[in-house]
C-alpha cells in the first residue's frame, strides 16, 4: 500500500473516531441533562411537612420567582423552574405571601401563584370562624371581639347606603333582589354572609372582610343561580326559605323534608309556624317560645303572617339552601324537634303531631 493511501485510511479512522466520540458525549450529555431536568422538577423534599412562608414581591419576573423559590429551598433548581415555567408559557404571576412546602411540585406551585398570595405575612393573620346559622347581629358580635372594629362599624357599614349599592353593583345576581326587598327587611344582608373561615390582618378594612362574606356567598351560589331562576325564584326567596330550614333542622338529612313540609304548607295557604321566625322577630334566641310571643306584631312572624316573611333570619348554609331548592316530596305538614336526642318527629295530621309533642316536649 502506498504511503498517501495509508496516511488517508489513518485519517480516516481518527476523524470516525472523533466523530464517535462526539456523538457519544452528545448522548451522555442528553441522557444527563434530561435526567438532571426532570429530577430538579420533582420535589425537593416529597415527605417534607414544613412549611414556609414566602413573599414575592410586586413586579417580580418569572427568574425573580424562580430565585426567591430556591433560596427558600421550595425547589432543587431555580434555572430549571425557570425553563419550565417559560417552556409552558405560564403567567399570571401574583404578588403576596405564600404558604408552600419541599412537597409541592412545580405544577402545584404554579398553580398556587397564580391563584394570589395574602398582602400580609401569614402570621399577622387572625381567623375569624363564622358558625352556620348565626344572624347579622351575631356576626357583628364576633367581628367586634376579633378585630379593630367595633360591633357598632359593622352595623354603621351595613347600613351605608353607598356601601350596598356598590355591592349590588359588584354581585348583581346576588343583591338584586336583596335590594329590592331592603326596605322591608331589617338588614339588607342578612342572609348574605356566608358562614365561613375568614382571614383578617391588621390594617384590613370593614369593607374589605365583608365584601368576602359577600364574595364567598357568590361562589357558592353561582352553581345554583340557573336552577333558581329555572324555578322562577329570586335568590332572596330561596335565602329565606334555607334561613328557616337552617335553624329548625337538626341533622342535614333532615333539611329536604323540612323543606318538604314548608312547601306543603305554602301550596295550601297555611302559615308557616316556624319559631325561627318569632325569635327572629323577638331579637333574642329562645329554646322554647311562650303563647305571647306568637302574638309579637312583626312581618317575621310567621305564625302572624303567611308566606315565608320579609327575609333571611340568619345566614344559612349551603346545605340549607339546597333543600330550599330540592324539597322531598312529602304527606307530611307537621314536625317537632327533640332537642335532646335530636330526633326530628314528622306528621300528616295536627292530632299526630299533638301526641308526638305529649310524648317527646311535654
Amino acid at each position: 500500500m502506498s504511503e498517501p493511501k495509508k496516511t488517508k485510511r489513518t485519517v480516516q479512522k481518527i476523524v470516525f473516531f472523533i466523530v464517535a466520540i462526539l456523538l457519544l458525549l452528545l448522548v451522555v450529555l442528553g441522557v444527563t441533562g434530561y435526567r438532571y431536568f426532570t429530577t430538579s422538577l420533582e420535589p425537593l423534599n416529597p415527605e417534607s411537612e414544613e412549611v414556609v412562608e414566602v413573599e414575592i414581591p410586586m413586579g417580580s419576573s418569572r427568574a425573580d420567582i424562580a430565585r426567591i423559590l430556591e433560596d427558600n429551598n421550595i425547589i432543587n433548581s431555580a434555572f430549571v423552574f425557570n425553563m419550565y415555567i417559560r417552556m409552558n408559557e405560564e403567567e399570571g404571576f401574583q404578588a403576596g405571601y405564600y404558604k408552600l412546602s419541599p412537597s409541592m411540585g412545580p405544577d402545584q406551585i404554579i398553580d398556587r401563584l397564580q391563584e394570589g398570595g395574602a398582602p400580609v405575612p401569614q402570621e399577622s393573620v387572625t381567623t375569624i370562624p363564622i358558625p352556620e346559622g348565626v344572624t347579622v347581629e351575631q356576626i357583628a358580635v364576633i367581628i367586634g371581639e376579633q378585630t379593630e372594629f367595633s360591633e357598632e362599624d359593622v352595623f354603621n357599614l351595613l347600613e351605608n347606603e353607598q356601601f350596598l349599592q356598590e355591592k349590588a353593583e359588584e354581585y348583581p345576581r346576588l343583591l338584586t333582589s336583596a335590594m329590592e326587598a331592603k326596605e322591608d327587611t331589617i338588614y339588607t344582608l342578612e342572609g348574605y354572609l356566608f358562614p365561613a373561615t375568614y382571614n383578617y390582618y391588621e390594617g384590613m378594612a370593614a369593607d374589605e372582610l365583608i365584601t368576602a362574606m359577600l364574595k364567598k356567598t357568590d361562589d357558592v351560589l353561582s352553581q345554583y343561580y340557573a336552577e333558581i331562576e329555572n324555578q322562577d325564584k329570586t335568590v332572596h326567596e330561596v335565602l329565606t326559605m334555607a334561613s328557616l330550614i337552617e335553624r329548625e333542622a337538626v341533622e342535614d338529612e333532615d333539611r329536604q323534608l323540612i323543606s318538604g313540609v314548608f312547601q306543603n304548607r305554602l301550596d295550601s295557604g297555611m302559615p308557616l309556624q316556624t319559631d325561627v321566625s318569632v325569635t327572629y322577630a323577638l331579637e333574642e334566641h329562645k329554646e322554647r317560645i311562650t303563647y305571647e310571643d306568637l302574638e309579637t306584631d312583626s312581618p317575621y312572624n310567621l305564625y302572624q303572617h303567611r308566606g315565608i316573611g320579609p327575609g333571611p333570619v340568619n345566614n344559612g348554609s349551603e346545605s340549607s339552601v339546597q333543600a330550599a331548592l330540592n324539597p322531598t316530596e312529602t304527606d307530611y305538614y307537621y314536625f317537632l324537634a327533640d332537642l335532646d336526642t335530636r330526633e326530628v318527629y314528622f306528621s300528616e295530621t295536627y292530632s299526630q303531631h299533638l301526641q308526638y309533642k305529649s310524648e317527646y316536649l311535654d
